[in-house]
């Protein structure tokens, strides 16, 4: 089986740029699709970036056991489904999943050979603004994602790699250096 990377941490914090940067860097990796119940964001494609899926159909999944994990973060569900995962990792395929920490922890029980990165933010004000510059969230959006961030944030003990993305370069050359150490 390939080696499975789990990416988490507070919402805003970057992992989703980090992930694009080392993508590029190592093109042998995949990033997983996730499924989720929130509504796609101008230009995001069904099956591209996300899985949209309505509450409904996310439900009937998760009594399938469809999902390797799932959580609800911020009024919406998100989970990685296993034949995205299973079909990757048959083939040799090292695979990213970009997930909040609810599903992190359900990963680490499932699959505890997975390397999990927590990125964290340089500070709780600092990703106060990076999640009110990127425009994408009302205000109360942004209220509960910095809510659920405090929580997460105390969580960073239980990771053996963090990596603060301060500064996007120095993040990237770290977050690779943890990737290709598990891989060699």
């Amino acid at each position: 089986m390939a080696k499975v990377f789990v990416i988490t941490g507070p919402s805003g914090v970057g992992k989703g740029t980090l992930i694009r940067m080392l993508l590029d860097r190592l093109p042998q990796l995949e990033l997983s699709v996730s499924a989720t119940t929130r509504a796609p964001r101008p230009g995001e494609r069904d099956g591209v970036h996300y899985h949209f899926l309505t509450r409904e159909q996310f439900a009937q999944r998760v009594a399938l056991d469809d999902f390797v994990e799932h959580a609800e973060y911020a009024g919406n569900r998100y989970g990685t489904l296993k034949s995205e995962l299973e079909r990757r990792t048959a083939e040799g395929v090292p695979v990213m999943l970009e997930i909040e920490l609810q599903g992190a922890r359900q990963v680490r029980e499932k699959l505890p050979d997975a390397v999990a990165v927590f990125i964290a933010p340089p500070s709780p004000d600092a990703l106060r603004t990076r999640l009110v510059g990127r425009g994408t969230d009302s205000s109360e959006e942004v209220s509960a994602r910095l809510a659920s961030a405090e929580q997460e944030l105390a969580a960073q003990p239980e990771f053996a790699h963090v990596v603060v993305n301060d500064r996007l370069d120095d993040a990237v050359e770290e977050l690779a250096g943890i990737v290709e150490a598990a891989l060699s």
